[in-house]
């Protein structure tokens, strides 16, 4: 069963919809009713985008990214899920030159599991990841993003900066991520 964690996202609704039509079975839990120890339960997690930054929102997704690195637990970070993911780890964000929000076409840099291709992807961020901490590897970049697709080492644990759940490549790469 996926757990998709709504960190308050505008998009969080596209996601489930396309989860939806997909007949992928998921679970909607915000951070602050989500049981830490329910973990467990669930084969895959999506943490979803945010709206404002709250320090306690970012303890519990530290919390579970923690929790699918030490038990090897599919997890895809979206936007703030990928900068929490780098936070996490030791990297850094820093605010973007200027607010990214459009469609964007994000280059493949490396082979792997979630995305083949070169894909147009909606963009929706103020902030992006800086520098990225030694475990993760960067996938893919853009034009104004360094950092577009991440991933843990050798691990099913991925990021994106922008929002696969508003694009049709994106709905893709969403797809595969549940299926592997």
């Amino acid at each position: 069963m996926l757990l998709v964690v709504d960190n308050g996202s505008i998009y969080t609704k596209n996601l489930t919809n396309f989860l939806n039509k997909k007949n992928i079975l998921f679970e909607l839990q915000t951070p602050q009713f989500l049981e830490l120890n329910s973990l467990k339960n669930y084969n895959s997690i999506i943490l979803s985008g945010r709206r404002k930054n709250e320090k306690k929102i970012n303890e519990i997704n530290s919390k579970i990214i923690n929790f699918s690195i030490k038990n090897n637990l599919k997890l895809l970070g979206i936007c703030y899920g990928a900068e929490i993911l780098a936070l996490t780890l030791g990297g850094t964000i820093r605010k973007s030159q200027s607010l990214q929000k459009g469609n964007e076409t994000v280059i493949i840099l490396k082979n792997n599991l979630i995305s083949e291709n070169n894909l147009t992807a909606f963009e929706s961020h103020n902030f992006e990841i800086a520098k990225l901490p030694d475990r993760l590897i960067s996938l893919a970049k853009s034009n104004n993003c360094q950092y577009e697709i991440i991933q843990y080492e050798n691990k099913p644990i991925f990021g994106t900066q922008f929002h696969p759940e508003m694009s049709l490549d994106g709905h893709n790469l969403i797809e595969k991520f549940c299926l592997l």
